[in-house]
């Protein structure tokens, strides 16, 4: 990821919309864009629409980097941070780190790489779209990109004489067949190129280390090198929906807002011609969104919140993007959340208005930690009794009293009053009451997977729900129960 904010969900909390949201002590904040300027185009509009619809995605970073179980590029930025830190025997040298990061690519084989699998496992789970990591910062390019041959598909990888070597397309071809949409991650910097890290310079941070005003030559090169490489994705790999570009210091100097701390540091206009890249891709892929993160204005379609949750409704589309565990990448022995705190997390975006993408990183030898798959098990086992209030849904007044977190179904049909549980079994309490921001009546209510018939007054701005004695310590439920109150 930009690590606009950073790497880890544990140690020091955060109270957000109630949930103790905890976060390295070292991470940056990651601002929401002050502007949205909604997109014209009706294809984009439609799109958008759907996509906001579907509420949960699979976002998969996933690089050379997963070897040594290290943060994802991160480590080769000489920049003093603490997910920047070098670990390991070259950690003392710089340039020596540098060299045995890049011959990662020498021995990256990851042989039991098969997207079937992660398709079933999301598909189960509930999830409805993918997020990919093409290319990440440190330039490596999981896709066969013909500007570099610093890439997956390279002889000098030992899975390039794999026949699924492009896994890229792999992914792409094998979640495209089960109906997702498909999101397509792309770093807007490259630390690998010559022509945004000019070996005539050492690298200095995160930025381009020379001024393209005062090397125009060199600047253009690198605005065709990334062009190209979107217009590869955007011709070669079947139908995409979303273009998620990251690396936001990569911007035109005018959009720097001087108020936020990481973007001081950027002294250089970096701009890389969206409206052109924008034009090239929606001409081969008609209504695609597209995400230029924290750059406000035309093409970044949705705002992406990282480890956290706003605490209101956002006033356009927006979506938090989560890790399962306490990394983006891979890390052997990672802490991975509960089902419990995940479909919680969910619940809490969604009756915000938002959609959860939510992060796994793949291993070096091509396969998820069998944790992310038990913990995908279970958030879909909650997901067949649950889910209607979920998808197609939106954000309805008061959102929010206590533990109770509430949705509307598109149609205005009904509203969904999911009750959070402080355990893994759901105990409900003799009654319950519901607010309502309306003054339509109620026609029935019902609790999502339970047969009993449930007993209920409305009044002024309200419903006082009586919960059957067998149902208090007994629904079988877990983790939230849904109260479903039917207008028609």
């Amino acid at each position: 990821m930009a690590k606009q904010i950073r790497r880890k969900l544990a140690k020091s909390a955060i109270v957000v919309l109630g949930l103790l949201f905890a976060r390295n002590a070292d991470a940056q904040v990651h601002e929401i864009s002050k502007k949205y300027q909604a997109p014209t185009d009706p294809a984009v509009q439609a799109k958008l629409a759907h996509w906001q619809d579907l509420k949960f995605g699979l976002f998969m970073h996933w690089g050379t980097y997963s070897q040594w179980g290290v943060v994802e590029s991160w480590s080769i930025c000489p920049e003093d941070e603490g997910w920047t830190q070098r670990k390991g025997p070259y950690g003392a040298d710089y340039n020596q780190y540098k060299q045995a990061y890049e011959n990662l690519q020498k021995s990256f084989n990851p042989q039991k790489f098969n997207p079937e699998k992660w398709v079933k496992a999301a598909k189960d789970a509930g999830m409805k779209y993918v997020v990919f990591t093409t290319k990440h910062h440190d330039g490596f390019s999981m896709f066969d990109t013909k500007q570099s041959d610093y890439k997956i598909t390279d002889p000098k990888s030992p899975f390039a004489s794999n026949p699924r070597a492009n896994v890229t397309k792999e992914i792409f071809n094998a979640f495209r067949k089960d109906n997702f949409m498909i999101g397509a991650y792309f770093s807007k910097p490259d630390w690998h190129s010559p022509y945004y890290w000019w070996p005539y310079f050492p690298p200095k941070d995160r930025n381009v280390n020379y001024d393209p005003a005062k090397y125009p030559e060199k600047w253009n090169q690198f605005k065709d090198f990334t062009y190209n490489q979107i217009q590869e994705l955007m011709t070669g790999y079947g139908s995409v929906d979303i273009l998620w570009l990251d690396g936001g210091w990569v911007r035109p100097k005018n959009t720097i807002d001087t108020t936020i701390d990481w973007q001081r540091g950027i002294k250089f206009n970096q701009d890389i011609d969206m409206p052109k890249i924008a034009a090239m891709a929606r001409q081969h892929q008609p209504g695609l969104i597209v995400v230029d993160r924290t750059v406000p204005g035309q093409y970044e379609n949705y705002t992406t919140p990282e480890q956290e949750v706003p605490a209101a409704p956002l006033s356009y589309p927006w979506e938090s993007c989560i890790t399962m565990g306490n990394s983006w990448s891979y890390v052997p022995k990672d802490h991975y959340k509960s089902t419990h705190d995940i479909v919680q997390l969910l619940v809490k975006i969604v009756s915000r208005g938002g959609n959860l993408l939510m992060n796994i990183g793949p291993g070096p030898d091509g396969d998820w930690d069998p944790e992310a798959y038990k913990r995908l098990a279970g958030i879909g086992a909650w997901m067949k009794i649950n889910s209607q209030g979920i998808y197609n849904s939106q954000a309805i007044a008061p959102y929010s009293e206590g533990n109770v977190f509430y949705t509307q179904a598109k149609d205005k049909s009904a509203v969904y009053a999911y009750v959070l549980s402080d355990s893994e079994e759901v105990k409900l309490p003799a009654s319950l009451q519901f607010k309502l921001s309306n003054n339509q009546k109620v026609k029935k209510v019902s609790l999502l997977g339970s047969s009993q018939n449930i007993k209920w007054q409305q009044s002024a701005g309200a419903i006082t729900v009586t919960v059957p004695a067998s149902l208090q310590n007994s629904s079988g439920l877990k983790q939230a129960a849904t109260f479903k109150l039917a207008y028609k």
